[in-house]
């Protein structure tokens, strides 16, 4: 994978060899997939879409764009580009990463990557002029789109942060519908992008997540527990490092309420199913375990014949009846502590967006605004080609009854 946009220039057709016959080897063409995006706040729908658009192609090249074009035509992004980059690195779909990529997707852009396509969820995208981002790509007929994921969005996950509720952690509760005084992300009028809603979880998308690996003979398996919220780069540098401790990384995640509980406040900001997809999409994990207890007990170490527990740098709290939660490992000698070397933290995010409350709430607005004038245009068009067609319709019937003699009134066909 590679870490920068310094790629040799190449034809765009490409080929493997995938079969050999008695006349010579086969060869099919390897199938370039461009995306691009802010991935600001990066998680599990972002991952999502990188997943089927990789099942689209057989390479996968995401270009991420700086803080300077998402400034211009977004607003000011939570999470600084050196981040985002190396979030969109972390995400196991990802083959490539270009930074600094450009807003708007160019035709010259897909050719310098050498890139078949580009794909993109069936959500909208403008520019600072309120235009369609991925125009030319579409006009050119390179372009393919993949389902956007329900019940997320950056948009909305900066929304929980300002409005400091626990509703999220409430998986089938229903979300209380706001008013733009009651909302400070929203606008009275709620996008179908960027408006709060409710993710539900299903065992088909864990599968799709999950990698179905299981540990070989001989393998080291290293636990690692904690809550992962608002999966970030920080946490995908202690990951990198967790894995490197050993062959096989199991995930331990805690229970909404236990974060609560050492946490406080609206914590986790991502309920459970949320974050089990977030970290499962992460390329230095294996398996992850769901609602994992607070204490790593001999039991849970001898079920999934774990070999080091790795903690990182950060103060534990101890679970609730004041027992150290590493207690057992430490007894056996197989406690290892890994410093990541990354600062950022969940509660460094968040006490971003509440320091720049009113410039993110600015932004919200300003995109749910702009997508809602753009939706109804699309409306109006739809409308438009609907009478447009009727009235073609209603003209070539009156024209066959008069070729025929017919006398009867043709707006019948209509009724």
């Amino acid at each position: 994978m590679a870490d920068n946009g310094n790629v040799p220039m190449m034809k765009r057709s490409t080929y493997d060899e995938d079969d050999q016959t008695s006349a010579g080897k086969r060869q099919r063409k390897i199938v370039r997939v461009w995306c691009d995006g802010c991935y600001d706040l990066v998680h599990f729908g972002h991952a999502n879409s990188l997943r089927q658009a990789k099942q689209m192609g057989d390479y996968l090249i995401v270009g991420v764009h700086s803080d300077a074009e998402i400034m211009e035509h977004k607003g000011p992004p939570v999470i600084n580009e050196k981040e985002r980059y190396a979030m969109v690195r972390a995400i196991k779909w990802v083959d490539e990463v270009i930074e600094g990529a450009p807003y708007v997707t160019e035709i010259e852009t897909l050719d310098k990557y050498n890139c078949d396509f580009c794909v993109h969820g069936n959500d909208i995208t403008l520019d600072v002029d309120g235009n369609d981002t991925y125009r030319k790509v579409k006009a050119a007929g390179r372009y393919k789109e993949c389902q956007r994921t329900a019940g997320v969005s950056t948009t909305d996950l900066v929304g929980r942060m300002l409005l400091m509720t626990k509703t999220h952690h409430m998986i089938g509760h229903d979300v209380p519908s706001r008013s733009s005084g009651d909302n400070p992300s929203c606008s009275s009028m709620s996008s179908p992008y960027t408006g709060v809603s409710q993710f539900l979880p299903t065992t088909r998308k864990i599968i799709q997540f999950a990698g179905g690996k299981e540990p070989a003979p001989g393998d080291t398996i290293v636990y690692c527990p904690g809550a992962f919220d608002l999966f970030h780069a920080g946490h995908a540098a202690f990951l990198r490092e967790a894995r490197k401790m050993g062959d096989f990384l199991i995930v331990g995640l805690h229970t909404d309420k236990e974060v609560n509980r050492y946490d406080g406040g609206n914590y986790p900001i991502m309920n459970l199913h949320e974050r089990t997809l977030s970290v499962l999409a992460c390329r230095y994990v294996d398996e992850v375990v769901i609602g994992a207890p607070p204490e790593i007990t001999g039991d849970l170490l001898d079920h999934f014949k774990v070999n080091v527990v790795v903690q990182g740098m950060t103060h534990i709290q101890p679970v609730a009846d004041g027992v150290d939660p590493y207690e057992e490992p430490k007894k056996r000698g197989t406690l290892k502590l890994i410093d990541s070397k990354s600062d950022l933290s969940t509660a460094k995010i968040v006490a971003r967006i509440i320091e720049n409350r009113i410039r993110f709430q600015q932004r919200n607005k300003k995109k749910q605004e702009k997508e809602l004038r753009m939706i109804q245009l699309l409306e109006r068009r739809r409308s438009e080609d609907v009478e447009r067609r009727k009235s073609e319709e209603l003209q070539r019937h009156k024209t066959e009854a008069r070729e025929q003699g017919r006398q009867d009134t043709v707006e019948e066909v209509f009724e």
